[in-house]
């Protein structure tokens, strides 16, 4: 069984290491994903989606995808398109809706993370295992400035077509309203009666990394649902 993990924004294929090493115990192996502009390589000319799209498939049949964040929007996008692209799909608090007026404020948010160092990601994130702060901090350094810059300086994203299309058996690892999510659940829940194949669960205390945030949870979440498809 293979499966294939794709990290978000201004992160790197390290950042998916408890995904991976968590399905390669039970048996699967795992192809990690580095963005366009991620993870030291080289810069690209537009960071649209279309871009990061065309850049991170990978021909399917898969038999699981897991993608975080931005990767989300990527792997919500080509599971709507092509139904046998991933037999399975894990979307990790994915990214598929910013009003409008609220897009400059989330493309300054993802600049301003550009600043955090370990000691400052250790400090604001004292759950993270030392493994996802080390990753964080390093695909911080690696990554395009322009890619962090650009990917939200948009005038539209709307994804939510798109998810309630998906007819892929898939699960939804959002973050906890309470905490912090970029997914609103009003938009999880329409996406799950349109689609009809979508689970949601909410990661109770985690925030917009529910594998970072509240790691054995989410663990947990994502063996009880695999084990059930």
């Amino acid at each position: 069984m293979n499966a294939l993990l794709i990290h978000g924004l201004s992160s790197n294929p390290a950042g998916m290491w408890l995904f991976a090493h968590t399905l390669e115990a039970d048996g699967w192996s795992t192809e990690r994903v580095a963005l366009l502009g991620h993870d030291r390589g080289e810069p690209a000319t537009r960071y649209d989606l279309e871009s990061y799209i065309a850049d991170a498939h990978r021909d399917g049949p898969h038999d699981l995808v897991i993608a975080h964040s931005l990767g989300g929007a990527i792997a919500t996008v080509l599971a709507a398109r092509d139904p046998a692209w991933t037999r399975r799909l894990v979307l990790v608090d994915p990214v598929w809706f910013v009003p409008p007026h609220l897009l400059p404020a989330v493309a300054a948010d993802q600049v301003a993370e550009l600043a955090e160092t370990a000691d400052t990601l250790a400090q604001a994130h004292p759950r993270w295992h030392d493994h996802d702060i080390a990753a964080k901090a390093d695909a911080i350094s690696a990554v395009d400035p322009d890619a962090v810059a650009r990917t939200f300086d948009v005038e539209r994203w709307d994804l939510r077509e798109h998810a309630a299309a998906i007819r892929t058996p898939t699960l939804i690892l959002g973050g906890d309203p309470a905490v912090y999510t970029m997914l609103e659940p009003e938009d999880a829940h329409a996406a799950s009666v349109a689609s009809g194949t979508i689970d949601y669960v909410v990661i109770e205390g985690a925030g917009h990394s529910p594998h970072r945030d509240a790691a054995d949870p989410t663990v947990a979440a994502l063996r009880a649902w695999l084990a059930e498809h």
